[in-house]
């Protein structure tokens, strides 16, 4: 296996690099304490900064723009909207440019790159109908609005996605929903013009037939948010976790998204290399962590020697650097399994059956891969953003930098896309699979 980006991965993630350094670094702390200053004035800091406008524009002149596009979308979608040449990446070649991006809180937004828009954008890609791309897909491509996803429900525990209350019921031509979802990011934001609903249609199908996807535009009746929920105290402005109500909001059958009953193949779609992004995004920010550490702890004497030889951070140090590789290969070798696509039969071998291989489009292999970066790269982040604000004091705690709000992120990491304790209970039915009934590798 061949993790090494190719010569136009390679020169995008420095052009990336490069742009974040002249372009987004010199600005990011000032857009940081204006929405601190608007918070505390109790002023709109909803409405992203005109900064983000004008980065925005330059990036996408700059033809570093839509990054994330797959490469099996190169066409007239890729060669309008995207990146120079008009062809998508694989995921190992994206890995290093999403990796690069997770340093910076900004960055994401600015590429057109930001969760939970790229999933969303790529859920029309590879499912919406051309209607539905027209008048959602392209606006997001060109970055005139965002979107949110609506699927997690505050009265179930929604790491298990068959407890789902919310419904999306057909009614001749028409779809009513009605329901409360919540964690929708993004609907903080007044750009934000279109959520992707989750519901269920049919409580007796199988269960993992029930529900559907709906486009649902946010000014349509009865949607209301109604309130921005805070992740440990912070609000992640300018975009925001809402809790969105639906009261028989009634939208038309033609914005169902591929068919009803069949949001679960959707979302195993959306989320296997939705995941290696969040991962290589959170292995950047464990990257921005331990250099600011490391800085301060080269900086700043205690007892009359650097903080760096005192109390093992030395070792720590050592260990957090052994940490951050470690999760990057095993990143880029779940990247890898995605991109090939491995066969059916032997997903079978490895415990899970062919049918359901296949419509997730990806082998068991992949999937056991990528349930273990969901574990391992949060965690991982965690400690090493930990070491960094331990080597900053108090200072570590507060606004000042960028830790806190570092630390915020990759703690509710864990919970994204499904807990921890979800991903270890695919792997290790992936891995008692492949010995089940007398089995063998």
């Amino acid at each position: 296996m061949d993790f090494a980006p190719s010569p136009r991965s390679a020169e995008l993630t420095e052009r990336v690099r490069t742009f974040m350094r002249d372009e987004i670094a010199p600005v990011e702390p000032a857009v940081h304490q204006e929405i601190v200053r608007r918070r505390e004035a109790g002023e709109d800091r909803w409405t992203p900064s005109p900064v983000i406008g004008e980065l925005k524009a330059r990036a996408r002149a700059a033809g570093l723009w839509n990054l994330f596009l797959p490469v099996e979308h190169a066409g007239r979608y890729a060669a309008d909207f995207g990146t120079d040449g008009g062809e998508g990446l694989s995921n190992v070649d994206y890995a290093p440019i999403a990796e690069a991006m997770g340093s910076s809180m900004l960055a994401p937004l600015v590429f057109n790159c930001n969760a939970p828009d790229t999933g969303n954008m790529e859920v029309l890609l590879r499912y919406g109908s051309d209607e539905q791309r027209a008048r959602w897909l392209e606006p997001l491509l060109a970055g005139e609005i965002r979107s949110a996803f609506c699927m997690t429900e505050p009265e179930v525990a929604s790491s298990d996605a068959t407890n789902m209350a919310a419904t999306a019921v057909l009614d001749g031509d028409d779809v009513i929903i009605n329901g409360t979802k919540w964690f929708s990011t993004g609907v903080g934001n007044p750009e934000c013009r279109i959520l992707i609903f989750m519901g269920v249609t049919d409580p007796t199908a199988d269960r993992h037939a029930r529900h559907t996807m709906v486009l649902v535009p946010i000014d349509t009746p009865g949607v209301r948010v109604d309130r921005l929920l805070t992740t440990m105290g912070y609000h992640d402005e300018p975009l925001g976790h809402g809790e969105v109500s639906f009261d028989d909001v009634r939208v038309p059958a033609s914005n169902i998204i591929l068919g009803p009953g069949r949001a679960n193949e959707i979302a195993q779609g959306r989320l296997g290399p939705g995941r290696v992004h969040h991962c290589m995004r959170a292995i950047g920010l464990a990257e921005r962590a331990l250099e600011l550490g490391v800085r301060r702890a080269l900086e700043r004497t205690a007892f009359g020697r650097p903080l760096a030889k005192l109390g093992g951070n030395s070792e720590r140090i050592a260990d957090a650097r052994i940490a951050i590789n470690r999760s990057r290969l095993l990143v880029l070798h779940a990247a890898w399994l995605l991109d090939q696509g491995l066969t059916s039969g032997r997903a079978e071998r490895r415990g899970m059956s062919s049918g359901r291989a296949e419509r997730r489009g990806i082998s068991a292999a992949a999937v056991s891969a990528v349930s273990e970066i969901k574990v391992e790269v949060p965690n991982m982040a965690l400690d090493v953003i930990d070491l960094a604000i331990q080597l900053h004091g108090g200072a570590g705690l507060t606004d000042d930098f960028p830790l806190a709000a570092a630390w915020v992120g990759a703690r509710s990491l864990r919970l994204a896309d499904g807990p921890d304790e979800v991903h270890r209970g695919v792997v290790a039915r992936i891995e008692l699979g492949k010995y089940r009934n007398g089995g063998h590798r």
